[in-house]
């Protein structure tokens, strides 16, 4: 197998127009070999134009976007042939079982005889499917789907694999069991996924590197840790405090301490925005004044906080509120073009 650290993806200017409209504004971005990658944003964010272009199934208005060296508008058939793709919304035949619906897609693929079903037999292991292996598909929920959509991709043994919001509806249980597959095809198999999504928490405990989408441009990317990072550098620390007794007199003195710029109340909580890490100076000043410290905690660790950051410093409003309303794409290919 290459090495990891070889790009397997790479969009250089990628740019796609709707008449006036931009949904995707000259992105440029590397994915590496065995990498999960997060694509984060709101609704109309241009993550799903991004991968559509991916797929081949919409030409690029400007740039390019490459798949093992493979221009994917001009060779479509070749990167689909290592090109896996979950739609957020997997589509079945209902009427067929799980079982049989794995055996259409490897026949599409080529597959037959014994070699298709020992395949299947082990996908269907794999994913965590072989009690229901054998139900018609139109009895399973969002959950059950969803792993055999995973199996459904698996089926042609892609080397990259890209998801449309995965994790979208969801139990915590069903969560968790996915989660740990999309790790596992990452760490054991080796394999390169691109995850497009819109759950924060989920997306962190998964993914190597995030870029973060907003209104077709990508605004940053990186590593939590280099997102944090460069946050700081171009802003400021955001510290939550909890403090007995919380008084009149409490605030004035903090706003006497050095690199203080705001301070504000959220809850029992206090806020205060800093140019510099205030933790060791604030813990001995409140000390040696008799204040007990009760909460103390420097925000920006997490990716939702990171999003957040981010979203403010490109000058939008926070649109979480949209994150959880899905446009419906109708995206329910079967088969070779669409698996």
């Amino acid at each position: 197998m290459a090495e990891k650290s070889r790009n397997v993806i790479e969009i250089s200017h990628l740019t796609k127009q709707y008449g006036e409209k931009t949904a995707v504004n000259d992105l440029s971005l590397s994915i590496r070999r065995g990498e999960v990658f997060g694509l984060l944003g709101p609704n109309g964010a241009g993550k799903t134009t991004t991968i559509l272009m991916l797929l081949g199934l919409t030409e690029p208005t400007g740039g390019t976007a490459l798949i093992e060296g493979m221009e994917c508008t001009r060779s479509p058939l070749e990167v689909k042939r290592i090109v896996g793709y979950l739609p957020d919304n997997v589509g079945f035949y209902t009427d067929m079982t799980g079982r049989q619906n794995l055996r259409f897609t490897g026949r599409l693929n080529g597959l037959q005889g014994q070699e298709l079903e020992d395949r299947i037999d082990r996908l269907l292991e794999r994913v965590g499917m072989t009690q229901a292996a054998d139900l018609r598909t139109g009895a399973y929920s969002k959950g059950m789907r969803q792993r055999l959509g995973i199996a459904d991709v698996l089926i042609k043994d892609p080397e990259i694999i890209i998801m449309d919001e995965p994790t979208l509806g969801i139990d915590p249980e069903g969560m968790r069991e996915l989660l740990a597959l999309i790790r596992e095809l990452s760490v054991e198999d080796g394999r390169t996924l691109l995850i497009s999504s819109h759950q924060l928490h989920q997306i962190q405990q998964v993914c190597d590197r995030v870029g973060i989408f907003v209104d077709g441009s990508l605004i940053a990317s990186g590593t939590l840790p280099e997102l944090e990072e460069q946050i700081r550098r171009d802003g400021s620390y955001l510290l939550e405090l909890g403090v007995h007794p919380c008084d009149d007199r409490l605030f004035g003195m903090l706003y006497q301490q050095e690199g203080v710029e705001h301070i504000s109340k959220e809850g029992d909580t206090i806020l205060i925005t800093s140019k510099q890490d205030l933790r060791g100076s604030l813990t001995k000043f409140l000390g040696e004044r008799g204040y007990t410290i009760q909460h103390l905690h420097q925000r920006g660790g997490d990716l939702d906080e990171i999003y957040r950051r981010y979203f403010e410093k490109a000058g939008q409003s926070d649109e979480r509120n949209d994150f959880g309303k899905k446009k419906k794409h109708g995206w329910k290919h079967r088969g070779a073009q669409a698996r």
